[in-house]
């Protein structure tokens, strides 16, 4: 029987940890943690996902700032703000919510983020310090899986871990965490144009789907006790929920689950940790 790698409730546990922290800071009249957010446009996704980050900032007792901007902004006014939040003093860390509108060049915005502000551990100087093993902040998603295991005491050691996906958000930076020494999984990193891909899967330890592709991952590409990390979220419409859509994975959850030892849901899985490691960052950020 398959057990669920609860995400919601480890990130609530990590909360409660960090939450702990801000008090002790509150306590000795230390700066309180203070992560700010820039959100261009309307996306859907983006919407919820800042809302709760928001909240999240509340629960553990940090303080939030939400930037909202027009999706009609342009790139040097975007800029510009970003310019601002790298000069605030009170403000700790912050993100650029992505995606942005296709008229703003991502990695030229991420690149202006300063990398000791850096939430997300998107800026090279981090990514390129996290490929070394320097002490730095680690991309969100790819660090909340790492806990997940963690504190899962799943073991990773000499396994065979496939990820499917290679974005620089999430499968290429997982694919250097894995291989690191303390976690010495033996990474495959596939993608689109992979040749028998359903071969490689099924070799895995470890499978971590990551491409965005709903319901991608069936049955049989997933053996008999496999771990099984969901990372796709995606909105489909549905009749059955009140908002007309719901999320779904890029596993087919309901077929894979039965030959896991450990999956992740969709929601409740990687999600919550995302926004988990978000507060880790800032707090980090502050402490420095």
């Amino acid at each position: 029987m398959y057990k669920i790698i609860d995400g919601k409730n480890t990130a609530a546990e990590i909360k409660r940890e960090i939450a702990s922290e801000v008090l002790k800071i509150k306590q000795s009249g230390g700066k309180i943690p203070h992560l700010a957010a820039i959100l261009v446009g309307n996306d859907g996704s983006s919407e919820t996902y800042v809302a709760n980050k928001v909240k999240d900032c509340y629960e553990v007792g940090f303080k939030s700032t939400l930037l909202r901007y027009d999706a009609s902004i342009n790139e040097d006014f975007l800029l510009e703000k970003i310019s601002e939040l790298n000069s605030d003093n009170d403000i700790d860390a912050f993100i650029v919510q992505l995606p942005l509108p296709k008229h703003i060049n991502e990695h030229k915005v991420i690149e202006a983020i300063d990398a000791k502000k850096d939430a997300d551990g998107f800026h090279p100087e981090n990514l390129g310090k996290m490929m070394i093993g320097l002490p730095c902040f680690l991309p969100a998603t790819p660090s909340g899986i790492i806990d997940l295991l963690k504190r899962y005491d799943i073991q990773t050691k000499g396994k065979n871990c496939v990820i499917v996906g290679r974005s620089n958000i999430v499968g290429r930076p997982l694919s250097v965490l894995m291989s690191q020494k303390g976690i010495d999984a033996t990474v495959t990193l596939t993608h689109s144009l992979t040749k028998n891909l359903n071969e490689i899967t099924f070799e895995a330890d470890i499978l971590i789907a990551a491409l965005g592709s709903p319901h991608f991952v069936k049955a049989d590409m997933v053996k008999e006790g496999a771990v099984v990390i969901d990372v796709g979220t995606t909105r489909i419409s549905s009749s059955e929920t009140k908002s007309g859509y719901k999320l779904v994975g890029d596993v087919d959850f309901e077929n894979v689950a039965p030959k896991c030892s450990y999956i992740t849901p969709v929601p409740g899985g990687v999600g919550p940790m995302t926004r988990v490691a978000l507060l880790k960052n800032t707090l980090l950020a502050t402490n420095k």
